[in-house]
């Protein structure tokens, strides 16, 4: 099993989501963070007053798969997330020991 965290622009949330559900994916944990890449922020503009915001908006797409659809999954996220431009994001692909359903104590991959 693998984790895959993307992080994203946030518009472009509902578009990742809808194409993973087009290719079968149930189970998406979505957060709302703040970071920076490449991009170190930017300043703008407050009541004439110019300040620098270091940390942009993102969200993180946590998605618990079986291994032979990380491939499909990391294709999905990047067509559907890709804008072109800075700050697009990026996709981490992650080990996942073990997951277990708490209602049901269902493990590994019927878990998920």
């Amino acid at each position: 099993m693998k984790l895959v965290q993307a992080i994203i622009k946030p518009f472009k949330m509902d578009e990742v989501k809808d194409a993973l559900n087009e290719i079968g994916i149930e189970g998406i944990t979505i957060s709302e963070v703040k970071g920076f890449g490449r991009q170190k922020g930017h300043t703008e503009l407050y009541r004439g007053a110019e300040y620098v915001v270091d940390f942009i908006p993102k969200i993180k797409m946590e998605i618990a798969i079986a291994d032979e659809q990380v491939g499909k999954v990391i294709e999905t996220v990047q067509n559907a997330a890709k804008t072109g431009r800075i700050g697009d994001g990026k996709i981490f692909v992650l080990p996942l020991e073990e997951a277990v359903r708490i209602r049901t104590g269902e493990t590994g991959l019927e878990a998920i």
